[in-house]
């Protein structure tokens, strides 16, 4: 589930373990702002602008940070973590009673899980008060359960997942949400056609459904029109787009998209494309593929044989290939 893999997560940046959380290489620092005098200052934070000396035996936050930024320390972060990452390890340093247990559900904004060969989105997310951004692409989920989601998110990424029916998605979807990416899924169309709608995400900025198996452009379309703040799409890599009209119907139908395939919409494309959208006749449900082969390697080439001399007895070997194309 990801609660699962997001508990596994936390153990593994080690949030409560040196030189994070609390423990006798800054005690006299937490102690301090926890006596009943209150109100002291952090080691190095002397008002009187003097550096005060840190206790024998414990570090200095700076020199804390600096075990996890340098890149040669055994405590850093790989290149490729995310900024959630980074940002809860700093909080780790510098306030480490705000990420101790529990307390890191409530500060968390961002949870990124790719990768991890999660099934289940579990309610176990609910425990995210603050959470607006939830990454789950390169997994194995097929269904996702609305209810199991926080109210709070903004951007939803499934890409690269198993997902086929978007029914339980929209049961009560997070009202808020702004992106949604479900590119590399196995949605088709026309089924899954009448989800994107403005009664299911009234907030919706950008959509991504790459790669799935849309084949109804006109239904669609109809569809998203209704999404008035929609601004960026992506469509490529479905049936659909092979469609020699596609672009420019897509361009005339939806006025207020600003990119779509991830090429920016410019005024000259918009007035090229005028006046497409009500002539849908020139939608054909047909596309033409033609395939140009260049050069082929490994084979021998017939033209260089010799050829025999009539009359000859010499024996005739004669070759046979068979080329597939896979689409």
């Amino acid at each position: 589930s990801v609660s699962a893999a997001f508990w596994e997560h936390l153990r593994r940046l080690g949030l409560q373990d040196f030189p994070c959380g609390l423990g006798g290489w800054n005690m006299s620092r937490f102690n301090a702002r926890t006596s009943p005098c209150g109100g002291q200052p952090w080691p190095g934070t002397d008002p009187g602008g003097q550096e005060e000396a840190v206790p024998l035996g414990e570090e200095s936050p700076d020199a804390l940070m600096e075990l996890l930024s340098d890149r040669y320390s055994p405590w850093a972060l790989p290149p490729d973590c995310s900024p959630q990452d980074q940002h809860l390890r700093k909080m780790a340093v510098l306030a480490p009673e705000l990420v101790h247990g529990s307390n890191v559900l409530q500060v968390l904004r961002s949870l990124r899980i790719v990768g991890k060969g999660v099934e289940e989105v579990d309610e176990g997310l609910l425990q995210l008060q603050q959470l607006e951004e939830l990454i789950l692409s390169t997994n194995q989920i097929s269904r996702i359960t609305s209810a199991n989601l926080p109210r709070t998110l903004k951007v939803l990424e499934l890409c690269c997942n198993a997902v086929a029916d978007l029914q339980d998605l929209c049961a009560q979807p997070p009202p808020q949400l702004q992106h949604l990416g479900l590119g590399y899924n196995r949605l088709c169309g026309p089924s899954q056609d009448k989800y994107f709608i403005a009664a299911f995400w009234p907030n919706l900025v950008s959509l991504d459904l790459s790669f799935n198996n849309f084949t109804d452009l006109l239904g669609l379309v109809s569809q998203l029109s209704s999404l008035q703040k929609l601004r960026i799409l992506v469509l490529q890599g479905n049936p659909l787009a092979l469609i020699p009209t596609y672009r420019g119907f897509l361009v005339d139908s939806l006025p207020r998209l600003s990119v779509l395939d991830d090429i920016h919409i410019g005024p000259d494309e918009r007035h090229q494309f005028r006046g497409l959208a009500r002539q849908p006749e020139l939608i054909r449900s047909e596309a033409r593929i033609v395939v140009s082969i260049g050069e082929i390697k490994g084979v021998p080439d017939p033209s260089t044989r010799q050829q025999l001399e009539v009359g000859s007895e010499a024996p005739v070997i004669t070759y046979s290939y068979c080329v597939m194309y896979k689409f």
